[in-house]
């Protein structure tokens, strides 16, 4: 079923065209990328899709009573509710619900009700109906989606006020509030920032079982490829579409550009050897008409223009001044926090020359916090940090926390660096993507893109051997992200870097250092290295427990096996020593009665009716006793 259909679409801010002739499809199921360079138009094109934005040509056509859900670029849910109590305001129709049935079970059980047949028929057939639309619509389930949302989205305690949760905290329940109401269209402008790894992973499992259709913008390829089945390409106002995830995408891209260029090659040959005919043969009578023929054919040739290819990109590379020691950094039980609390402790790991450091943790782990402690911008709790010889760092703040100046772009680097000419420090620029009047551009009002492209300049000119990088690829698009894995895969120096880009990290990282509360463990080898490692002590953790279970389980058979031996053992003893004693009363008995008899001869005892009577009342006692001994020793000697 088509959800969504965008025709010939335009937009223009001001004079400027951004969109043009823009064409889109959604149906059911269907996970479409959206992608382009910063600037290109892709959140334009979200927001006019989501109804956000006013569009200046062409048509969107959806059928009534789909839903769209939009979530913008770090948008955060401000509410002064607890976390479950907002959450809980999507499914106020379901709750509304809920009440009616209680309310209605009431009735039944009201005897009037019960005794008025007609009027029981009618609350029944009620309840029937509205029970069935309760079940359907999830009315049974909602409060466990609930909390498998938060679950995944990494919120464990849903009693805290959401006014008191931090930016990126409220932006993933932003996410999480737009996932429980599963419109048809889920729209997502940016869904991967404020993730850490194992919630983008959730996340990455949660849409591939969506049952609408999802149109996204991410710079994520290792996500992307996770997810999408379609890519929408926005390249010079234009879109074009491909199929399949992103690395599908990057194949039949260049597949596309060299059959067009080996097309438009073939037809530049024709077309130049069609002028030099003419060119050789117009002026001849005897070849005139054939020179004119070709020229007809010539004026009548569509002739196509040269492939456009990629975009310009970004070029530039990371060089040292100097060499560093071969030990780079020496970090030993390293206790880190703010204001004397301690966010982990128990840090400790090498750094050695050349080698490209992956920090990796969940979120609040205090990766960040790690590497503002390693250049001394807070202090350390406890531990030590040894620093070697003849180091130089250079500081990627993932938030360009110190780009908010009121100075021109080009003086932000030129303050910098006063003893290099006006021509030097534009040809840096240009380099990272500033041109023409965007060196002019107030560096506070700059977009998250350029700010990463202008920090990232800067970095390049402190020619520092040890770069210290707080999510470097945040902010950056596709190509600006190839490109700085390039250049540091390239660099000479030593690399420490935090990303939640699984991409990013694959590519560049000799070494992953995984930080947790207690202590920081480290694997050498790239992301998918890590993973198979963590996998592994996954399993094996799991084997010992399930040998832990056997062996303490054997260990209860043989306690139990022996305890039931003692215990048999002792019950024989018992036995024995019982039978012993009953052997020995029988003896007793019947002795007794050989006596009674002997005295119910005598004639001084016969006579006496008394006496005789005592006797067969002892008698008779003694041989109802050892009767029941009989019995019991038949019994035990079994």
């Amino acid at each position: 079923m088509i959800l969504l259909q965008v025709n010939q679409l335009q937009k223009y801010y001001g004079a400027d065209l951004i969109l043009a002739n823009i064409k889109l499809e959604l149906q059911t199921r269907d996970r479409v990328a959206l992608i382009g360079r910063n600037g290109a138009g892709k959140s334009t094109l979200l927001k006019i899709i989501a109804g956000h934005l006013s569009h200046d040509g062409g048509e969107i056509i959806k059928p009534k009573g789909v839903t769209i859900g939009y979530l913008a670029q770090n948008t955060g849910l401000e509410s002064s509710l607890s976390i479950w109590d907002e959450m809980v305001m999507v499914f106020e129709p379901l709750r509304l619900m809920e009440k009616s049935l209680r309310k209605l079970e009431v009735e039944m059980a009201d005897p009037n009700a019960i005794a008025d047949h007609r009027r029981f028929e009618r609350i029944l057939k009620e309840y029937d109906g509205l029970q069935v639309t309760f079940k359907e619509q999830g009315g049974y389930q909602y409060e466990a989606d609930i909390r498998s949302v938060l679950h995944g989205l990494n919120f464990h305690d849903s009693s805290l006020l959401i006014s008191s949760l931090s930016g990126g905290q409220k932006t993933r329940l932003a996410l999480g509030k737009l996932l429980l109401t599963k419109p048809a269209i889920l729209v997502l402008d940016e869904p991967t920032n404020h993730l850490d790894i194992d919630t983008l992973s959730w996340l990455e499992q949660y849409l591939q079982g969506y049952d609408g259709a999802i149109l996204i913008v991410s710079h994520d390829r290792y996500f992307l490829d996770k997810v999408v089945n379609q890519v929408y390409e926005i390249s010079r106002k234009q879109i074009g579409r491909f199929k399949g995830n992103y690395s599908a995408y990057l194949e039949q891209k260049a597949e596309n550009y060299e059959r067009d260029m080996k097309i438009f090659d073939k037809q530049q040959q024709e077309v130049a050897d069609l002028q030099d005919f003419i060119h050789r043969n117009l002026a001849r009578a005897s070849t005139t008409k054939r020179a004119q023929s070709r020229r007809k054919k010539l004026d009548k040739m569509e002739v196509l223009d040269r492939p456009s290819g990629d975009e310009k990109s970004a070029t530039f590379s990371f060089e040292i001044e100097k060499q560093s020691g071969n030990d780079v950094l020496a970090v030993d039980l390293l206790a880190i926090g703010y204001d004397d609390q301690k966010v982990s402790e128990a840090i400790t790991f090498r750094a050695y020359k050349g080698e490209s450091i992956a920090l990796v943790g969940p979120n609040g782990v205090g990766k960040s916090t790690l590497l503002k402690t390693i250049i001394k911008r807070l202090p350390a709790l406890a531990g030590t940090i040894h620093y070697g010889t003849s180091l130089s760092v250079g500081y990627y703040d993932q938030e360009q926390a110190e780009l908010t100046s009121n100075k021109r772009v080009l003086n932000e680097l030129w303050d910098d660096y006063p003893l290099k000419s006006e021509k030097e420090i534009r040809t840096v620029l240009g380099n990272f993507l500033f041109s023409g009047d965007d060196v002019l551009k107030i560096v506070s009002t700059l977009s998250g893109g350029e700010k990463a492209r202008l920090a990232l300049a800067k970095l390049m000119l402190e020619k520092a051997n040890l770069l210290i990088l707080d999510e470097p690829t945040n902010h950056l698009d596709l190509d600006s992200k190839e490109v700085l894995e390039n250049a540091l895969i390239d660099y000479p120096g030593t690399i420490l870097f935090v990303s939640h880009d699984r991409y990013f990290i694959n590519r560049i990282a000799t070494k992953v250092l995984e930080l947790n509360r207690q202590s920081s463990n480290e694997f050498l080898g790239d992301y998918d290295y890590y993973l198979e490692k963590i996998l592994e002590q996954k399993e094996l953790a799991e084997l010992a427990l399930v040998a832990s279970a056997k062996k303490a389980q054997v260990e209860v058979q043989e306690k139990s096996n022996y305890q039931q031996d003692k215990d048999s053992k002792k019950q024989e003893r018992q036995r024995t020593r019982k039978l012993v004693e009953i052997e020995q009363r029988i003896e007793e008995l019947e002795q007794q009665l050989q006596d009674y008899e002997q005295q119910l001869c005598e004639s001084d005892i016969f006579q006496n009716h008394e006496l005789v009577l005592e006797i067969n009342v002892k008698a008779e006692k003694a041989k109802a006793e050892l009767e029941h001994l009989m019995e019991e020793w038949a019994e035990l000697a079994e």
